[in-house]
């Protein structure tokens, strides 16, 4: 995987993601690169007090929210009752500075840190340590379940459509995401209604690209992150439907996505790793039930 698409993998998690785009590097690394060595130790808030404390975004289903509905939390409740822990959660909007203001942020006169868990982070991330993916999926278009989309059946259909039809389509994107280099390629950006991944508005959530502009016609197609288009389009009635992009193309859409903790905590990295390694069954399970479209994850060897 090329630097440049490394650095894609990060932002993209966090545009549905997990889908804001972070431009930095960790405080640790950056000192770790200038003294030669290893990150610091930092204190290991590992559970030993019996609590499982998850970082996550409070509305960015069907990842996670307050009421507790998203395939994260159902994951995080699995791990913390395997585990025999207390669930507890710190809720920030997943955009710039989640991870100082949860993973990274302790309690006021405290030495205990806010939580000690994100769920979701890119395989690779680099704000974060990161355990072996238990998901691997890939964008998707969403069109609406109409007779004039229904020749298309993959990506590369889209560009089949009448000349004159194609170039009437308002194509929705996100910014910064695969879709941008995809419309490029195809002579196609002039059509893209694009979309912040890191909106202000706290109450905004990718999804609504589907569920509000599509249904409406403010868009004609959208590009959207496999597990929230698959969330999204199973909620439809039947009204849109799923295209997935395929692993293997020019343009990468597919991504693994791993379990975040702080650097220098490699005990509770390793055993939240080893429960994924052990549990993975049930967390397809969790995945499948939320219509992720699921890609076979690679052995952890390969990585």
């Amino acid at each position: 995987m090329s630097d440049r698409n490394a650095s894609r993998a990060a932002s993209f998690r966090f545009l549905a993601a997990l889908c804001a785009a972070f431009a930095t590097f960790s405080a640790q690394q950056v000192l770790a690169q200038g003294a030669g060595g290893p990150p610091p130790d930092l204190p290991n808030n590992d559970g030993a007090d019996g609590v499982l404390r998850v970082c996550a975004d409070p509305n960015n289903m069907p990842l996670s929210n307050k009421k507790g509905e998203g395939y994260e939390n159902k994951i995080a409740s699995q791990m913390a009752s395997d585990f025999g822990y207390k669930l507890e959660y710190t809720y920030w909007p997943q955009r710039m500075g989640f991870v100082r203001n949860t993973l990274r942020e302790k309690v006021p006169q405290t030495e205990r840190f806010k939580c000690d868990l994100i769920i979701g982070v890119p395989k690779g991330y680099e704000l974060t340590a990161t355990t072996r993916p238990y998901l691997h999926s890939t964008y998707a278009m969403v069109f609406p379940n109409k007779p004039e989309y229904a020749s298309i059946k993959s990506p590369s259909d889209l560009m089949n459509l009448p000349p004159e039809q194609l170039k009437k389509m308002k194509l929705g994107i996100f910014v910064k995401s695969p879709a941008t280099d995809w419309l490029l390629s195809h002579d196609l950006i002039g059509q893209a209604v694009s979309y912040q991944g890191q909106s202000g508005d706290p109450e905004a959530f990718p999804g609504e690209m589907i569920e509000r502009d599509l249904a409406q016609g403010n868009v004609d197609a959208a590009f959207v992150w496999g597990p929230i288009a698959g969330y999204f389009v199973n909620r439809s009635d039947n009204k849109v439907r799923l295209v997935p992009f395929p692993p293997g193309q020019p343009i990468r859409f597919d991504y693994e996505i791993s379990m975040g903790v702080r650097y220098g905590e490699k005990a509770w990295r390793d055993k939240v790793d080893n429960w994924i390694a052990s549990n993975q069954p049930k967390i397809d399970q969790i995945l499948s039930s939320y219509q992720v479209p699921l890609l076979p994850l690679q052995p952890v060897s390969a990585q």
